[in-house]
């Protein structure tokens, strides 16, 4: 059975989209079987795969507002190994019409509880924000990767995103657990990267990942070229950090 993971943060900026589209990639590359959901509105991760959002007609939204199959709705990407369930224009007005659905939080549970066998990792790249959406991919999800910039706002809300994650657990997930964290956008110059990247240190302890991902020029240009950094420029010290942080990620899943 498929591995469910979600990439989230309330803060955006922090490398979410980035991480949840080259951790897939290079976990594919490295021969797993992965699905990445998009499930947030902005569509980043939809777009980074080359995808244009506004001419898609198959989506995430028709799972979660359409009741479509995620079957009939997933995509191959440039990638051997690697599905994406994309995002589409019509996601921006989901939020609002969960609302109105029966069992509006296990939506996404429901569909991805049928495909999950034929997966080994699913990843969902949730919106930066704690709405219906975000609580579906929590419902749906076996736990929770929360990459966190090394600078000064990087703790802030982390207690909160906590608490919602505790919880989802009580409610709606009991079986939900943090997955890691990951230091993401990190420049070795600056002293205080080094003093927040202590004090996460401190406060995750065990969940932090080794891998730290620097702050990459070539990381930030990939998603405009529509590819993964795996495709786009797999020399470079991003795509070397993110493919250590796959064989990081599996090595922890033995």
């Amino acid at each position: 059975m498929g591995k469910i993971i979600s990439l989230a943060n309330k803060k955006g900026g922090v490398g979410k989209t980035t991480t949840a589209v080259n951790l897939a990639a290079y976990c594919a590359d490295l021969g797993k079987r992965v699905l990445l959901v998009d499930v947030d509105s902005q569509g980043n991760a939809t777009t980074g795969f080359g995808f244009s959002k506004s001419a898609l007609k198959k989506s995430v939204y028709n799972v979660l507002i359409e009741d479509d199959s995620a079957e009939n709705n997933i995509l191959p990407t440039q990638i051997k190994l690697l599905d994406i369930l994309p995002a589409n224009v019509d996601l921006t007005g989901a939020e609002v019409e969960l609302v109105h659905k029966r069992d509006r939080e296990k939506i996404l549970k429901n569909a991805l509880d049928k495909i999950r066998n034929n997966y080994d990792y699913i990843f969902i790249d949730c919106p930066p924000s704690l709405g219906l959406i975000t609580i579906n991919a929590w419902v749906a999800s076996d736990s929770i990767l929360i990459p966190l910039q090394s600078e000064y706002y990087a703790m802030d809300g982390i207690s909160q995103l906590m608490n919602t994650i505790a919880m989802v657990r009580q409610h709606s997930n009991p079986k939900l657990v943090t997955e890691g964290v990951v230091i993401t956008m990190y420049d070795g110059r600056a002293l205080i990267a080094k003093q927040i990247t202590a004090e996460i240190k401190r406060f995750f302890k065990n969940k932090l990942y080794e891998i730290i991902i620097p702050r990459n020029v070539r990381l930030a240009e990939a998603p405009s070229h529509g590819m993964p950094i795996l495709l786009y420029d797999p020399k470079c010290a991003g795509a070397r950090a993110y493919k250590a942080l796959a064989e990081e990620f599996l090595s922890k899943q033995k």
